[in-house]
């Protein structure tokens, strides 16, 4: 190998590491809105369930999707009375997302669908703000530790900012403790 050709490929070696390097940083970055919102993987929202449950249309056709890691209070669960701030928390979800789309993303520690069949997914909106952590911070919706999930230390933490806050349900409800997490008493 000629030193000329040996010195142009450590050239373009060099140049498509610190290409991946710039793009992988532009990638942690939030984008534009813009930019986001025509990005394919985003999904109109058919209607929404409760708190934490939406339905999405995905490619022609409709799947109920779970929010990983965090669980809102009861609306319509059958045999269950409603319980405190269900109906707020509800009603949170439905206006903090409004008519935008939203990406849904898997979690590796986390299976793909719950034993309703329902897809689990993290729910960002255009603009990067992790809608079910969100919940979980401003106090519509309990930290759910029952399953793995790689944010767990993250929504565990924006848990006790919300308790210790008197956020949402915290300062309007008596959540009573029941195995690792809780539940909101009936309304």
């Amino acid at each position: 190998m000629t030193p000329a050709l040996k010195r142009r490929l450590i050239r373009t070696a060099v140049t498509l590491v610190v290409g991946l390097i710039v793009f992988a940083l532009q990638s942690n970055n939030p984008v534009s809105k813009t930019a986001q919102s025509s990005q394919p993987g985003l999904y109109a929202i058919s209607r929404f369930v409760d708190g934490d449950t939406i339905v999405v249309n995905m490619n022609g056709s409709q799947e109920t999707v779970r929010f990983i890691g965090v669980d809102t209070p009861e609306t319509h669960k059958p045999n269950t009375p409603v319980q405190c701030y269900g109906p707020a928390a509800s009603a949170f979800t439905k206006n903090y997302i409004g008519t935008q789309k939203v990406r849904l993303e898997l979690d590796p520690e986390s299976s793909n669908r719950d034993r309703y069949n329902r897809l689990l997914r993290y729910i960002y909106l255009p603009d990067g703000h992790l809608v079910n952590k969100v919940l979980v911070k401003q106090g519509y919706g309990f930290y759910y530790p029952y399953f793995p999930f790689t944010k767990s230390d993250e929504f565990a933490a924006a848990q006790k900012q919300a308790q210790a806050g008197n956020k949402g349900l915290w300062g309007n409800c008596s959540p009573v403790h029941k195995g690792a997490g809780y539940v909101s008493n009936p309304a």
